[in-house]
């Protein structure tokens, strides 16, 4: 697997551009905290009635690295709305035709404008980029959001892959070959 990505970047109107980025620069630092705080007091609320303290978060956190979204184990793309860092995901490769989504986020402020949409699209370029034809996630079934957001863009449940923690259900979704102008395939 090829692990060269895409500076391709992908725009609705002039709303949105996803891009690749370094996932330890301080924009990539700041959305991995933000998305980390909110699924982790989601996962505090629905099962201990209470937000985390900050001592969990932080441990979390440091127990959760995010180096393996960088080149050559992985991708990790940012979302700008507006030009302000507002999205993210990442892209592990798992084996030489497939690649775990991890890290989705879309601001809450920010949800509802076509960020997850655009991600999705930059997400499934970057997989072709770095050679996969299969993309898996695994979630938790309280983040009704983001599972509806999967299967509205062509990813089904698979069955488990990991024993993660947090996995409780698992998507997949076959990527299909680009068309080239003209009709002819990117791959062909």
């Amino acid at each position: 697997m090829t692990t060269s990505t895409t500076s391709t970047q992908h725009s609705t109107g002039d709303s949105w551009a996803v891009a690749p980025a370094d996932v330890g620069s301080a924009e990539s630092l700041a959305l991995l905290r933000e998305y980390f705080i909110d699924v982790a007091n989601r996962y505090y609320r629905l099962h201990f009635d209470r937000d985390g303290t900050a001592e969990e978060i932080e441990t979390g956190l440091a127990d959760t690295p995010s180096d393996h979204l960088a080149p050559p184990s992985g991708v990790f793309l940012l979302g700008r709305y507006a030009g302000e860092a507002d999205s993210c995901a990442g892209l592990r490769v798992l084996d030489a035709t497939t690649v775990e989504l991890t890290r989705v986020y879309v601001r809450p402020s920010r949800r509802g404008t076509g960020g997850g949409t655009r991600l999705l699209a930059a997400v499934e370029e970057a997989a072709r980029s770095l050679g996969a034809g299969r993309i898996v996630l695994d979630t938790r079934l309280d983040l009704v959001e983001a599972r509806a957001l999967y299967t509205r863009h062509g990813y089904r449940e698979i069955p488990a892959y990991g024993n993660g923690p947090y996995a409780e259900v698992w998507y997949g979704k076959d990527l299909v070959p680009e068309q080239r102008p003209g009709g002819a395939r990117a791959d062909g």
